[in-house]
């Protein structure tokens, strides 16, 4: 009995493996295989002419200033706030953990919707901004504001739990001893989360470089002022240049495979660490 019970689980475990195994092929591997065939389908000269066009290279440029400034905000700010809920006690706590989240909930449109209404013309803000020629919406603060909303939650996220389950008692220790609060995160809190930091950090880039439903709103699609690489996409395919569209998506895709490498990189250092 434990035998058939073995084999039939056996059986399973195969089917299962088969399974997965085409819904992934299906769902990414031949998309990704047809991205790079429609990139070259016009021969290299083409590719490497879509990859290095001026408006593909401010795109790129525009993307990685952009998210780059995202990301850095995110990890300041997501830092702080994980230091605040997991290590002090105070009124409003858990509903400003569940805040954390909002992010998730609300569309990227209405995000981008949000800043318009806020600082575009007619906007709350927009009078003010005017009369002291600051320009948000349609420029780089906008895209970086709508960035930083929708990627708020990854680096917080990740180091949130492990501080809860860590406790309070290293940090309490350490400050019956004299040691003030920089210190204390310096010496005893950041190296308990440098490795899901880094981890939230990179899932945090790669969500900031792809995003596009809230730049879309914010940034007014100015072909090499405000094009980030996912809005450039889009108005080439547009414009039919089909293999020129998928020539810059392809800059997509090496940017993910490379944030997943580090992402593994980071796993693996994390799980020798704990060994």
């Amino acid at each position: 009995m434990e035998k058939g019970y073995y084999t039939k689980s056996k059986a399973i475990k195969f089917l299962l493996i088969a399974i997965t195994i085409i819904f992934l092929f299906i769902m990414l591997g031949m998309p990704l295989i047809l991205i790079f065939i429609q990139a070259f389908r016009k021969g290299r000269e083409a590719y490497i002419a879509a990859i290095t066009d001026i408006n593909t290279l401010s795109a790129i440029r525009l993307t990685l200033v952009a998210s780059g400034i995202a990301v850095l905000l995110n990890t300041i700010f997501g830092v702080i706030m994980a230091f605040a809920v997991t290590k002090f006690k105070f009124r409003g706590r858990n509903f400003l953990i569940t805040l954390i989240d909002l992010p998730f909930a609300i569309s990227p449109v209405i995000a981008g919707l949000i800043y318009v209404l806020t600082f575009g013309r007619g906007g709350l803000f927009y009078d003010i901004l005017f009369a002291n020629d600051i320009k948000i919406i349609f420029a780089l603060p906008g895209i970086v504001l709508a960035t930083v909303f929708v990627t708020f939650p990854f680096v917080a996220r990740e180091i949130i739990p492990l501080m809860i389950a860590q406790g309070t008692d290293e940090e309490e220790a350490a400050a019956s001893m004299g040691a003030n609060l920089w210190t204390i995160f310096r010496r005893i809190t950041l190296p308990n989360i440098k490795w899901a930091l880094l981890y939230g950090v990179v899932l945090c880039s790669a969500r900031a470089i792809g995003e596009f439903g809230a730049v879309s709103v914010v940034s007014g699609h100015i072909r090499g002022e405000t094009n980030t690489l996912p809005l450039h996409v889009e108005i080439l395919y547009n414009e039919y240049q089909f293999s020129a569209s998928f020539a810059v998506s392809s800059l997509l895709v090496f940017i993910a495979v490379i944030i997943l490498i580090l992402r593994n990189i980071i796993e693996w250092k994390a799980k020798k660490e704990v060994r």
